[in-house]
């Protein structure tokens, strides 16, 4: 599990001059927010926000981007609101977090080429900053990295979506590694004996 002073040595190591004591409150405030939440797995919420964070800071992206991840989810998950962030974290940070509230208001229903596609552009089309979905992408794979403890009835649709919509926009935007991953994780729920007979014959093959 990342501790926020491991991802705080991450960020400072490529970002000497960024803003650390927002990255800093950014946490604290999460951690308040958060507090008494749990994931499926049981694990406390916050976890969550700091393994979004920590894939961000991997992508070596700004500290207000960093801050955005671990922050994501509070405007949606608890009482929050977006002035409240803009408040004590800026515009750049509330814009961010919005966005990604936005984002998870909209329904997606369908796995038709098509349909996929038109969300896609509407995804990208209704974002004025990129961060965003840099942010929604690592939520995803932090997400899709723990699908185990979901219901198992929900696993199918979360991966099909991910197949649909994230991996091939995080392919469009060239993050290859996080499209690889996020498609190997889709196709391990959605074809669990196919996926454990290629992976022995790619470990064969080793």
């Amino acid at each position: 599990m990342i501790r926020f002073e491991d991802l705080l040595g991450k960020v400072r190591a490529y970002s000497p001059e960024g803003d650390l004591e927002l990255l800093r409150k950014a946490y604290v405030f999460s951690a308040l927010a958060h507090k008494g939440q749990v994931r499926h797995s049981g694990e406390p919420y916050l976890i969550h926000p700091l393994e979004v964070s920590d894939i961000l800071a991997d992508q070596r992206l700004d500290v207000v981007c960093v801050a955005s991840g671990l922050l994501h989810d509070v405007v949606e998950d608890t009482l929050t609101t977006v002035e409240r962030i803009r408040e004590l974290f800026g515009p750049d940070v509330a814009h961010i977090v919005e966005g990604l509230t936005k984002i998870s208001a909209i329904p997606f229903s369908s796995s038709e080429e098509r349909q996929a596609e038109n969300f896609r552009k509407m995804l990208l089309a209704m974002v004025d900053d990129i961060r965003v979905i840099f942010v929604k992408l690592a939520d995803r794979l932090h997400n899709m990295r723990t699908l185990q403890f979901m219901p198992e009835e929900k696993r199918p649709r979360v991966a099909q979506e991910t197949l649909d919509i994230y991996a091939p926009i995080a392919n469009r935007l060239g993050m290859n590694k996080m499209k690889n991953e996020l498609e190997e994780l889709a196709f391990m729920h959605l074809e669990p004996q196919a996926f454990e007979s290629l992976r022995a014959r790619v470990d064969a093959k080793r």
